[in-house]
């Protein structure tokens, strides 16, 4: 299938992600980019900013609920996208009152340490932390602690599928769900769709090198299933993940196989491929309609939990 319009659209509107500037720059051009093809910002019952304990400080987060109700819902800990490098709560704020009305539920929006400035594991160990904080925080959050998701898009379907296999390995809370929105898994090996989808599609392939290396500079750590939870050997026993990915996105045949070998596995998974649309559609309302059909699907997934 060809390019959807719409999604070609969003690349004459944004352009290609640049993969030759300085970090602090193109967070401002990223963000400056995003913030006008973000679909319409709803009215939420309730969100507040919180402070979470770190190991490397605080770690900010924002909250949302759906609606003012008594019993405990549903919480979706989202992760956002970026390569590591990029993105915030404040770019994310959209997407987190979006799912967290459509999914009648809560979220935890992470804003997790960057690379460069805080290379591997650090965003990793802030998405566990803040995950831990939220099962320990349930009732003041007045969240239901057997209806924990963790979701994220690009860098953050990694943190998601990372702490996912850490949460199951640990044992210190149990994660219900993971949703993975064409997440990087794998930082070793280059599947084709890295030439096949190397450019033109706003995400480039260089971009995706240069993030990986910034992120995990020590090519060998990259092995570790903390930064590629694709080379985790045994995934039995994962909790049952969503599996969102993109035609014409580099990511898109990694997705796939980590999909095939989660359910190889026995891992309750569902794989959903975008065609003709490309990587950050997700975040994309503003142009893209399919980004709606996306979030309908995260949301169904959060409001079986309910």
């Amino acid at each position: 299938m060809a390019l959807h319009p719409q999604a070609a659209l969003a690349v004459q509107r944004a352009g290609e992600l640049p993969a030759n500037l300085p970090p602090l720059e193109l967070r401002r051009i990223y963000l400056e980019r995003r913030l006008e093809l973000l679909p319409p910002k709803p009215e939420i019952a309730l969100t507040y900013d919180v402070s979470i304990p770190g190991r490397g400080g605080a770690i900010p987060g924002r909250f949302y609920r759906a609606h003012q109700r008594m019993q405990p819902c549903p919480l979706l800990v989202y992760f956002h996208g970026g390569g590591f490098m990029l993105g915030n709560i404040e770019l994310y704020d959209t997407s987190c009152r979006r799912l967290a009305i459509k999914g009648d539920c809560a979220v935890l929006s992470v804003d997790y340490r960057l690379t460069p400035e805080h290379r591997f594991p650090a965003a990793v160990e802030d998405a566990y932390a803040a995950t831990l904080w939220c099962s320990r925080n349930a009732a003041k959050l007045n969240v239901d602690l057997n209806a924990l998701v963790v979701g994220g898009d690009s860098a953050g379907g990694n943190l998601s599928a990372v702490v996912a296999q850490m949460a199951h390995d640990s044992g210190e809370f149990k994660v219900a769900g993971q949703i993975l929105i064409y997440p990087c898994t794998e930082l070793v090996e280059e599947c084709p769709s890295f030439v096949r989808n190397a450019t033109g599609y706003m995400l480039t392939t260089a971009a995706v090198r240069w993030f990986y290396d910034e992120y995990v500079p020590q090519r060998a750590d990259r092995l570790d299933p903390r930064a590629s939870p694709a080379r985790r050997k045994n995934l039995r026993g994962l909790p049952p993940a969503l599996i969102i990915s993109a035609e014409f996105d580099p990511l898109v045949d990694e997705n796939e196989a980590y999909a095939k070998r989660l359910k190889e596995a026995g891992v309750p998974t569902q794989y959903h491929c975008f065609k003709g649309m490309l990587h950050p559609f997700f975040t994309l309302g503003a142009v893209i309609d399919a980004a709606a059909d996306a979030e309908d699907l995260v949301a169904a997934e959060l409001r079986k939990l309910g």
